[in-house]
């Protein structure tokens, strides 16, 4: 008996040497923040005869992102530098940074012909085309 520990001291216990904070809900909080940093977020829309995605890329000029459809995979490319106006500046804190990240996605049915974008209010929209698909299959008569 002498060996058992009530369960509120217990509780104590474990949280001041839970390295995650004090709540026991940051245990599954932090992944998912961790993946979130350097990287943006897609929404990919089937609109009948085109895709349409949307990539949240705020603060970044066009001249930072690069769109690239090779073979159905759409890849979108953002390097993100530091202006040479914000490298003079005397920051007491700063939490913008320069970063990089690439994301894709796969459209088996994308045209290459006709493919737009365009970046607005920090919002890359992507119209990509669908192309007709033809039958792979060859009906074969027997003699």
């Amino acid at each position: 008996m002498t060996t058992m520990v009530p369960y509120d001291r217990y509780n104590r216990l474990a949280r001041s040497m839970w390295p995650f904070g004090s709540d026991w809900d940051d245990l599954f909080k932090w992944p998912t923040e961790i993946a979130d940093a350097g990287t943006f977020k897609m929404d990919i829309e089937d609109a009948d005869d085109k895709y349409v995605v949307s990539a949240h890329v705020p603060g970044v000029s066009k001249d930072e992102i690069d769109v690239e459809l090779n073979e159905g995979r759409l890849s979108v490319s953002v390097d993100h530098k530091e202006s040479d106006e914000d490298k003079g500046k005397n920051y007491l804190h700063k939490e913008t940074s320069e970063w990089q990240a690439t994301r894709g996605v796969y459209l088996k049915d994308a045209a290459t012909a006709g493919l737009t974008a365009k970046l607005a209010d920090g919002i890359l929209t992507i119209n990509v085309p669908k192309q007709v698909e033809q039958a792979n299959v060859t009906k074969v008569t027997i003699d």
